[in-house]
């Protein structure tokens, strides 16, 4: 059975599973913003990943960045797998806007999380769920 690391449980919402991860939408509003998590236990980094699993998931990271940035309509889209809080090997897709409050620095540590409502929230899972599904 795969373990969701506790804080990324703590964050986020689930929005589906594709074939090899699952996407989880961040709990701030002010970026619009989901991570991948391969579905494996023990996975920390890229490489611990089988090669086949390392291409699977460079083309689900792909296809998460193009269905948020069509419908954000965002500028620029972040990729980044950082690791250093959460150890499990996770992919943070963030949609970027030249009118953000972090642009065009990195988003991390420059505004506090803005939550979701439950309506917003709903909304933005039902149209992930219908253009990844």
């Amino acid at each position: 059975m795969f373990n969701l690391h506790k804080r990324l449980r703590a964050d986020t919402f689930e929005v589906c599973q594709l074939q090899l991860c699952k996407v989880l939408l961040m709990n701030d509003t002010a970026y619009p913003w989901l991570i991948l998590v391969p579905a494996q236990n023990d996975i920390v980094e890229l490489t611990d990943l089988k090669k086949t699993d390392q291409q699977l998931l460079m083309s689900e990271i792909v296809q998460v960045s193009e269905v948020l940035k069509s419908l954000t309509g965002a500028d620029k889209m972040n990729v980044a797998t950082l690791g250093n809080m959460v150890p499990q090997l996770h992919v943070h897709v963030i949609a970027r806007f030249k009118d953000d409050a972090a642009w065009p620095a990195p988003i991390w540590g420059k505004t506090q999380p803005i939550p979701y409502t439950d309506v917003i929230k709903g909304k933005l899972i039902s149209a992930l769920q219908e253009k990844l599904a």
